[in-house]
C-alpha cells in the first residue's frame, strides 16, 4: 500500500466540526418539530439557534478556504467516467473490481461524489440556511414593536426546511455506508482522521482489472 496525503488539516477540522453541528441541528430540530422530548422545547430552540449560527460562521470560513486554496474546483461536476463509477457502485464493488477513478490530492472526488457534493453546497445547504433564517427572523423587534416579514406564514418554509433535513439524513446514511467501502472497513475513516489515504500498488490494481475483465469475458462466453 502507498500512503498519500489527501486531506489537509483545515479540511479535516471542517469535516468533523460540521458533522457535530449537523447532528446537533438534526437532534434539536426534530425535538422542536415535536418528534420526542429531551432538552425541552425552549432549550431545544436555544441550542438549535446556537448551532445554526455556529454553522453559518463555519460556512463563511470554509467558503473563504475553498477559494483561497482553489479547493472549490474539486466540486465541479463532470460526466467523465460517470458511467464507469455508477457501474462500480452497482456491480463492481461486489466483485472486488478496481475503482475506476484513482483518488489524488488534486482530484479527491469521483464523478458521482462531485455531483452529490455540488448539489449539497449549491442547493441543499443554501436552502436549509435560507429557510432557517426565515424561521429565526420571521418576527423581529423594531422600534419597540414586533414586526413580521412580508410572507404568508411559515407553512411552506417549515415544509422545505423539514424536507431538507430528511435529505441530509439520507445523505448521511449513504455517506456512512460508502465510508466502509475502502480497501478495509475503516480505511476511509482513518484517512479523514490522519489526512493520509492508503492506495493499492499499481501492479495490484492491474491484476484486479485483468481478473475482472476475464470474469466478464467468461460470463459472456457462458451466456452465449
Amino acid at each position: 500500500m502507498n500512503k498519500v496525503y489527501i486531506y489537509k488539516a483545515y479540511e479535516r477540522f471542517w469535516h468533523w466540526t460540521q458533522m457535530f453541528i449537523v447532528f446537533l441541528l438534526l437532534f434539536t430540530g426534530f425535538e422542536i418539530h415535536g418528534s420526542y422530548q429531551f432538552f425541552g422545547y425552549e432549550e431545544a430552540v436555544r441550542y438549535h439557534e446556537f448551532a445554526a449560527i455556529t454553522f453559518l460562521v463555519l460556512v463563511v470560513f470554509t467558503i473563504f478556504w475553498h477559494f483561497a486554496t482553489d479547493e472549490w474546483k474539486q466540486y465541479i461536476p463532470t460526466v467523465k467516467n460517470m458511467k464507469d463509477q455508477a457501474n462500480y457502485y452497482l456491480f463492481g464493488i461486489f466483485k472486488n473490481a478496481p475503482h475506476p477513478v484513482r483518488k489524488t490530492q488534486l482530484s479527491k472526488l469521483n464523478p458521482l461524489q462531485r455531483l452529490v457534493y455540488f448539489g449539497l453546497k449549491v442547493v441543499l445547504i443554501p436552502l436549509l440556511i435560507f429557510t432557517g433564517l426565515l424561521y429565526m427572523f420571521y418576527r423581529y423587534e423594531h422600534q419597540g414593536a414586533i414586526e413580521s416579514l412580508n410572507i404568508d406564514g411559515l407553512e411552506t418554509v417549515a415544509t422545505l426546511h423539514t424536507l431538507g433535513a430528511f435529505l441530509i439524513i439520507a445523505f448521511i446514511i449513504a455517506h456512512v455506508y460508502l465510508i466502509t467501502t475502502g480497501h478495509t472497513v475503516l480505511s476511509n475513516l482513518k484517512a479523514m482522521l490522519t489526512g493520509y489515504e492508503e492506495f493499492e500498488d499499481d501492479n495490484e490494481v492491474e491484476k484486479k482489472l485483468t481478473a475482472s475483465q476475464s470474469a466478464e469475458e467468461e460470463a459472456e462466453t457462458v451466456n452465449e
